[in-house]
């Protein structure tokens, strides 16, 4: 005859209802879940616009923008400068001290730091 070695089963009453508790909550999570991914998607455009169509309407806007500014020079289309106002002299000078700040100092053997 078989034996039983899984315990006593009757004080595990509270098990079945438990469960069916847990169960139930997921159940309402997923359908709450559910909706609120529906109205989300409801709520999209049927289709996007083309990123290269937006591209060109911010680079047709821009072009309007530097026409309509008396003191702007004219951009050529389609050349990008990076969006510096700072003059190339003083930026090369501010990165050259930045860089010489970082640099580690070296002590030669004659006590000098370089």
């Amino acid at each position: 005859m078989a034996v039983n070695n899984f315990g006593d089963t009757r004080s595990g009453g509270l098990a079945g209802p438990m469960g069916l508790f847990i169960i139930l909550l997921m159940v309402i999570g997923t359908v709450l879940l559910i909706r609120n991914m529906n109205k989300r998607l409801r709520r999209l455009p049927d289709s996007f616009p083309d990123p290269a169509v937006a591209r060109r309407e911010a680079e047709i806007a821009s072009l309007d923008a530097d026409l309509r500014r008396a003191d702007a020079p004219p951009r050529a289309a389609g050349v990008d400068d990076g969006g510096s106002d700072v003059p190339p002299s003083a930026a090369e000078a501010e990165v050259k001290a930045a860089k010489e700040a970082d640099a580690p100092r070296v002590e030669d053997g004659r006590g000098n730091r370089t």
